[in-house]
């Protein structure tokens, strides 16, 4: 995430000439050697290895947090209390208790703009899905099909890591891919989850370590049934042992007179599905990338691809508007709130076999309003 992250701002101004100069002033890590390698690798100017020190400087003013979770409610907060913008990696935090303490540090008089960095927002095909879904294209959504599946750790020997204990990632799959497919839901319905059925699964219970095997504290992988207020039904499947997927967030949206269909792994495509009644109806797969889909204006020629990168840049792009401009920052730290209680429910529908409720959001949120993309 540092890298993709020191990417974006290294590159924001180039290919978004509206927004303000970006100064990559300090990148903070825990060893000072490494730190400052990477420094001169992806254009910072200084290195440190005391994020303390560096939130209270006078010449910050963004705080962009790619830490482990365990680090992210710490750090976010401090940046708040100094009055800096912060965005956040998701997901927002490892906790309900943590993700509320940064929704309302945010909302303290002094805070700084902050925005959760759930980069797929910036996937032009899924904010066009979104754009179709809010305009009423497909008719009253009925089911949605979320599913994140990679195979990294499909391999029982794959060495033991921060991701796979609790105590830094929080969670495993769920948390680390189930928060990318729960943003998604709540952006393109326009309204939270209510409730959960959920299920949790560690394949491989103990790792390779520095030290000898060690146990692995977080799932897997994890499936769950959603529903909203609205009675739409989703279906959720995260994996980080799928063999054969390397980075497939699929995403399927069934409507009363049409569908759409996604799948990261083929980034620019979009495949939409109206019902006409016309013996020619059938799926439309759309390139999307053309100059009036959402955010390809800034980058090639029509029909030349963007890749992942593409939307951290368009990422920091908003954040700067937002900064220099006003206007809604999306998805806000309510947002990734909203997501954490989703996936605090379904830990919990696990542990207790039976449908739970995501505390806090029986209330209809207005932090994922449908709206058009920009």
């Amino acid at each position: 995430m540092g890298k993709a992250h020191s990417n974006a701002w290294r590159n924001v101004a180039a290919f978004y000439p509206d927004v303000p100069p970006v100064r990559m002033q300090v990148l903070v890590g825990r060893d000072a050697d490494a730190v400052g390698q990477a420094a001169r690798r992806y254009g910072w100017a200084e290195a440190a290895t005391d994020w303390r020190a560096v939130v209270e400087r006078d010449d910050i003013d963004i705080v962009d947090v790619c830490t482990p979770g365990h680090l992210h409610a710490e750090v976010a907060l401090a940046a708040l209390a100094a009055g800096k913008h912060v965005i956040v990696e998701k997901p927002l935090a490892n906790t309900v208790a943590e993700s509320e303490a940064l929704v309302e540090a945010a909302r303290q008089e002094g805070a700084g703009r902050t925005m959760l960095a759930h980069n797929y927002r910036r996937v032009p095909a899924l904010a066009l899905a979104r754009s179709l879904v809010a305009e009423g294209r497909i008719g009253r959504v009925r089911e949605v099909r979320l599913a994140y599946l990679q195979d990294w750790l499909a391999d029982d020997a794959a060495p033991m890591t921060w991701r796979l204990r609790k105590e830094t990632a929080g969670s495993g799959a769920l948390g680390d891919l189930g928060s990318h497919a729960v943003d998604q839901l709540h952006a393109i319905l326009g309204e939270p989850v209510t409730s959960v059925r959920g299920e949790l699964r560690t394949f491989v219970p103990r790792r390779p370590g520095p030290d000898g095997p060690e146990e692995v504290t977080v799932d897997d992988a994890a499936w769950a049934t959603l529903h909203t207020a609205s009675g739409v039904v989703a279906s959720l499947e995260v994996s980080r042992v799928a063999t054969g997927r390397k980075n497939a967030l699929q995403v399927e949206v069934y409507g009363t007179s049409g569908s759409l269909r996604f799948d990261l792994e083929r980034l620019n495509e979009l495949v939409l599905h109206e019902s006409t009644g016309s013996a020619t109806d059938g799926p439309k797969q759309i390139l999307v990338t053309e100059p009036e889909h959402p955010y390809v204006d800034a980058w090639w020629p029509p029909g030349h691809t963007l890749g992942w990168d593409s939307t951290f840049t368009a990422q920091a792009a908003d954040l700067l508007r937002a900064i220099t401009g006003g206007g809604e920052l999306l998805p806000s730290f309510a947002d990734g709130l909203s997501v954490q209680r989703v996936l605090a429910a379904i830990e919990a529908s696990h542990a207790a076999g039976g449908v739970t409720t995501p505390t806090g959001n029986e209330e209809t949120l207005d932090a994922c309003p449908p709206t058009a993309y920009p």
